[in-house]
């Protein structure tokens, strides 16, 4: 296991790094709660600790979207010539939908292109891009020791790993940020939070009492899936491990993966 110590350090960094990112990629838009999913998974080519790839993907969790993860870190070879070969050059974040048939780079494109093809509307004020804000995200990656954007040693996995997460989440950064760094392919299943009632963490929420999350909603299809609303939620269907809890999945992945 990772030590305690360390990773509680590093869950500090990460808190005030979504501190820094005013905490956006937390909420779902009221809109969305109950809207359906596209037919397919969206594509992104990125890097975590990448400030542009962390605007699209803060989007992503406002819009309650699924996307394929295909990481690529810089000195990496498992995906950076695949996305070089389909958009043409080595830029990140590239979005691939293939419900529209779009693909595109520019961070800022991308979020206006995800809030108007799934929520029909304008980019909202806190996602607009401005003087500030990629300067904020800028200062949140170095924060975090620009983790999340090389490459180390991997083995492959046969199938794409699940991770159940939401951008701002402290907990699931961690383990989002060695996923890309082993280069590990994951469907990132977008569980942001639904309402005032979700806000905190799973153990002390602002509603007290037994979790009831919104009926129709996401979050309720993965409650009573799994019996709990707790992220990051890891499943890797190469292993068939079901797993809660940071420190124990970036343990895991340094195990089965890391070379």
């Amino acid at each position: 296991m990772p030590n305690p110590v360390v990773h509680q350090i590093n869950v500090l960094g990460s808190v005030l790094s979504s501190q820094l990112g005013l905490w956006r990629g937390a909420a779902v838009l009221p809109s969305v709660v109950h809207s359906t999913l596209p037919a397919q998974h969206l594509r992104l080519y990125e890097m975590e600790g990448c400030p542009h790839c962390r605007a699209v993907r803060e989007a992503l969790t406002a819009l309650h979207l699924d996307v394929d993860i295909r990481p690529c870190p810089r000195g990496g070879s498992r995906f950076r010539a695949e996305a070089e070969r389909i958009g043409g050059k080595a830029q990140f974040p590239l979005l691939h939908d293939p419900n529209t048939n779009t693909l595109m780079y520019e961070s800022s494109d991308i979020v206006a292109y995800l809030f108007r093809t799934y929520a029909n509307r304008d980019v909202p004020a806190p996602y607009q891009p401005g003087p500030v804000l990629p300067k904020m995200r800028m200062a949140a990656s170095v924060l975090r020791g620009l983790r999340g954007l090389r490459a180390r040693p991997s083995k492959a996995p046969a199938q794409p790993l699940e991770l159940w997460s939401f951008e701002a989440s402290p907990y699931a950064r961690l383990v989002r940020e060695r996923l890309t760094e082993l280069e590990i392919p994951y469907v990132l299943h977008n569980v942001g939070k639904e309402r005032w009632q979700d806000v905190g963490p799973a153990v002390l929420r602002l509603r007290p009492g037994p979790y009831r999350p919104i009926e129709g909603g996401k979050r309720a299809a993965h409650f009573a899936r799994t019996g709990h609303m707790q992220v990051p939620y890891l499943e890797d269907p190469n292993t068939g491990v079901k797993m809660l809890e940071s420190a124990a999945i970036i343990d895991y992945l340094e195990n089965t993966y890391a070379r």
